[in-house]
């Protein structure tokens, strides 16, 4: 059995980027015997624990995001993630940042390594970007407030890497002092983050 015997739900899969939840499936119609089926024929891969797409598709790019946006859809992606989305930071992350709005429960995820961190109010809010990867929509911080949380929790993460990363963003034609500056007094770290910016300017 090939893509043939399973029109329909390719189809449906189709129509939502090439990539399905079990639950999702469920909703459309498409049964778990019928999925494990098109698994089993080759038609489907699982990316993740509950998370199916078309075998047919390009290799996902960025499977770590993806399976984290998909497990973890309340959460955003910040610090070194973000920093590395950016291409910000020299640094390869080893686990996947992810901020949480406080109060919220902290997910199971096996896989991949996973740190949380939580926000609260306008600090967990401002500043999310959706960016589509390999058809999943994944929220990333954008790169001012990726700065600013990167310098919030600069004892945690290494000076160097902030550093580094300032530097970086320093170079960009398309930057936004406004931005960094509205951020950093939302986090308090203005006074903190001023003589660095000085420094480079």
């Amino acid at each position: 059995m090939g893509t043939r015997a399973f029109e329909r739900e390719v189809e449906l899969f189709r129509k939502h980027g090439g990539g399905l939840r079990m639950s999702e499936a469920l909703r459309l119609g498409i049964n778990r015997k019928t999925l494990y089926a098109m698994r089993d024929a080759g038609v489907v891969e699982p990316v993740t624990r509950g998370l199916y797409r078309l075998a047919a598709l390009d290799p996902i790019a960025h499977p770590d995001l993806v399976t984290v946006a998909t497990r973890v859809p309340q959460g955003v992606l910040c610090l070194i993630s973000a920093l590395s989305f950016h291409e910000l930071t020299t640094q390869v992350p080893h686990t996947i940042d992810v901020a949480l709005e406080r109060g919220t429960r902290k997910p199971r995820l096996d896989y991949p390594p996973t740190r949380f961190f939580w926000f609260s109010g306008p600090a967990f809010h401002e500043g999310i970007e959706t960016h589509e990867l390999d058809g999943v929509p994944v929220r990333i911080y954008d790169p001012e407030k990726t700065l600013v949380d990167c310098f919030r929790y600069r004892n945690q993460l290494g000076m160097d890497v902030v550093l580094e990363a300032l530097r970086f963003w320093r170079e960009r034609r398309k930057k936004k002092l406004d931005v960094l500056l509205k951020y950093a007094r939302m986090r308090h770290v203005e006074r903190a983050m001023q003589p660095y910016l000085e420094a480079m300017s």
